[in-house]
């Protein structure tokens, strides 16, 4: 694991945290290798039943080093450099491959959560839309920040935040970059909970242990469902509602919960 990325593990939950608070976390070759490298590891264990994002120092991710993009030596005309030159194909190959951590977050099969404790900007708010919940410090600052630098966006935020937002606040937070709090982004549906800084780590903490908690074939299963139905017709998502709710009929944990109701004791689960 990089030391820009740490890794743990408590009870199911994986809590992955970008580790540069220096730079509040701004995004580096060695902290996306370790991204890339952790989220379908975790996706895929059987183990792992709810997956973190955070930052350290207070921070959550302030996007991409914008200090390497003014250090940048490319010739804005060519495309050349100084060095060994770089085609507009292989740098949109290079980000595309990178955005896939932001369809990992959103697809895998379990929940996942962006815990906000500061600053999250540009990319790095890209991939806390990217999770399927986000839980902030009702002070921590959030800006879409692209318009500042000249930029149109990446990791998915333009396809998440209109869903979150709507069309309309969506386009006004990626023209403008509007510093928004974690409290005024809970307001417009942004955020999924917010607290304040003298509970905020024990109320996130305690949240993603509830999310680990969780059966979480059937949470994979509804996550395939409200996926689907962001494109499907009614009818599709209806073949797929009737398939994965008889798939979990199957389950351990649905078993568990039918005879815990019946005993009226709360049931739990384990995640198969």
């Amino acid at each position: 694991m990089s030391e820009h990325l740490l890794e743990s593990h408590e009870n199911g939950v994986c809590t992955l945290t970008m580790n540069r608070p220096e730079a509040r976390n701004a995004m580096s070759g060695s902290m996306m290798a370790g991204l890339n490298e952790a989220i379908p590891r975790v996706a895929a264990d059987p183990s792992v039943r709810a997956v973190v994002l955070t930052g350290a120092g207070g921070a959550f991710c302030s996007g991409g080093d914008v200090k390497g993009f003014a250090a940048d030596t490319s010739d804005s005309e060519s495309g050349s450099s100084r060095n060994e030159p770089v085609s507009l194909e292989q740098r949109v190959q290079g980000l595309r491959t990178g955005m896939e951590l932001s369809r990992l977050l959103h697809e895998m099969p379990k929940p996942t959560l962006a815990i906000i404790p500061g600053p999250a900007a540009g990319a790095g708010l890209s991939l806390a839309l990217a999770c399927d919940l986000r839980f902030a410090l009702d002070t921590a600052k959030i800006t879409t920040a692209f318009s500042k630098i000249g930029a149109s966006g990446d990791y998915g935020g333009s396809y998440f935040l209109p869903q979150l937002v709507g069309a309309a606040k969506a386009r006004e937070l990626y023209f403008t970059a509007e510093v928004i709090t974690g409290q005024q982004a809970f307001d417009m549906g942004l955020v999924s909970k917010v607290a304040s800084a003298d509970t905020f780590a024990e109320e996130a903490h305690a949240y993603a242990q509830y999310l680990g908690s969780l059966p979480t074939v059937a949470i994979g299963y509804m996550k395939k469902n409200l996926n689907a139905a962001e494109s499907s017709s009614l009818s599709d998502v209806f073949d797929l509602e009737a398939m994965h709710m008889m798939r979990c009929f199957m389950t351990d944990d649905h078993k568990e919960a039918a005879q815990s109701f019946v005993k009226k004791l709360p049931p739990s689960f384990k995640g198969r």
